[in-house]
């Protein structure tokens, strides 16, 4: 396998030198027989896995042998971790801790998991595993350590954290993703600029090199400053040619149902998406057409959205799942009821997300499938269908009715007014991560429609 490894020698260094930067673990079990341990905080300024080692009273001076690796597609964590050296035995058993703690499943893991193995000894081919350590998202790890009885306890190291505002703001040159990658900020925030601006954005047809755009969002930082994980977007706006829109995100006491609302607090989630699907061309309209397959004009009953196999595919608005198997030309196919006589209807789906059958209740931006090329296609894509009372009609030209206005409930207004200018100030004073974005006007009034 084409496998990035790395070995390097550390020499571990006594408690008493340990900073003042505080780190708390929790025990969460041992092997199968052992009782559950009692939390305790350590003191971390080095490595946690290291802190934990010396803890644990091994020698200071002992040289520990480290070696690191990704799991790639299709590598099982055993494959992984017996290629970074570790012996069948403890391999095993190192992992089965892990596992009878339920901290993960072997089934799920995915491939881009960081495994660290810590070996103490003289030379690589006598050096006995000390640790092995499964690097988690929000910056933590997973880690199953070697006690002085030879047994494995498993663990989770987590870091202290706080949440900063950043902000990225620029001119689109291409596309909206390139560019936001370029002033620092990162998929998630461009994912989440996707999702709040679904209703409102065709992203391959709408944007144009000039429009504007502006992110403020959090990210969790450890003691040090050094980027954890991506935080919520607080902040969204868009400047085009098309649309000039901004959103806030606040969430309502009354109902505690976190959204996104514009400068005159309504929702921007509307009741059904326009593209349930995030990343995808538009590769044909609803309407009449010469048929790719069967050659004459017929009429296209949906939009169809180009996409690479396995991209997610969203369920369009809240309701429940009519149908979810083989349908014929349109290939593995869900449809979904909702609200006020309208269905929605996905196909030539490769497979289904987990869960989807007829009868289950979905909410809007569920994953429901996954795209494909089944039935009728001439290659992967989505094909698309909105109904209304049983007929057909385009999803694009569709004005669905938006979803909240605050201003209907005065205290709940009156609380968003503070949060909206509270962003507002951030804005002003977040950092950008790469010194860049030029601060975007101000919506002093109602933003155009």
């Amino acid at each position: 396998m084409n496998l990035s490894r790395s070995t390097v020698t550390l020499s571990m260094l006594g408690i008493a030198a340990v900073g003042t930067s505080l780190g708390v673990f929790h025990s969460l079990g041992q092997s199968r027989t052992a009782e559950a341990q009692i939390p305790a905080t350590v003191q971390l300024a080095m490595p946690l896995a290291s802190t934990l080692l010396t803890a644990d009273g091994f020698d200071p001076e002992t040289e520990v042998i480290t070696r690191d690796g990704t799991l790639q597609p299709r590598e099982t964590l055993i494959e992984l971790v017996t290629e970074l050296g570790v012996g069948g035995s403890d391999a095993s058993r190192s992992l089965q801790a892990i596992y009878d703690a339920e901290l993960v499943d072997p089934r799920r893991v995915r491939p881009g998991l960081n495994v660290t193995a810590q070996f103490r000894g003289d030379t690589p081919d006598t050096a006995e595993l000390v640790s092995l350590s499964l690097s988690r998202d929000n910056g933590g790890q997973i880690l199953s350590k070697r006690m002085s009885d030879g047994e494995f306890m498993p663990m989770v190291l987590q870091p202290h954290t706080q949440p900063v505002e950043r902000r990225v703001a620029g001119t689109i040159d291409g596309s909206i993703y390139q560019t936001a990658l370029s002033q620092g900020a990162h998929d998630q925030q461009v994912v989440d600029f996707a999702k709040i601006f679904g209703y409102d954005l065709d992203f391959q047809r709408d944007v144009q090199p000039g429009d504007e755009f502006e992110i403020v969002y959090e990210e969790m930082v450890d003691e040090r400053g050094n980027r954890v994980s991506s935080g919520n977007v607080l902040y969204a706006a868009f400047n085009g040619r098309r649309v000039d829109k901004s959103y806030y995100r606040f969430t309502p006491e009354d109902d505690g149902a976190t959204d996104y609302f514009n400068f005159d607090g309504e929702s921007a989630t509307k009741f059904l998406m326009k593209t349930p699907i995030n990343g995808a061309r538009l590769s044909s309209n609803f309407g009449y057409r010469r048929h790719p397959i069967s050659g004459y004009n017929k009429l296209h009953k949906g939009t169809d959205f180009a996409a690479p196999t396995g991209t997610p595919i969203y369920a369009a608005g809240h309701g429940t799942i009519e149908r979810a198997n083989r349908y014929g030309g349109y290939g593995n196919y869900i449809r979904i009821k909702h609200a006020n006589g309208f269905q929605t209807a996905y196909a030539h789906m490769s497979r289904f997300a987990s869960g989807m059958r007829a009868g289950t209740r979905v909410q809007q931006g569920d994953v429901i499938g996954y795209v494909g090329s089944t039935g009728a296609s001439t290659g992967p894509h989505l094909h698309y269908e909105v109904l209304r009372n049983g007929s057909h009609i385009n999803a694009m030209t569709l004005d669905m009715p938006t979803g909240r206005k605050l201003a209907d409930s005065p205290a709940m207004f009156e609380e968003f007014v503070a949060r909206r200018d509270e962003i507002d100030q951030m804005r002003q004073t977040a950092p950008t991560p790469n010194g860049g974005g030029v601060l975007m006007a101000s919506h002093e009034a109602p933003p155009a429609p």
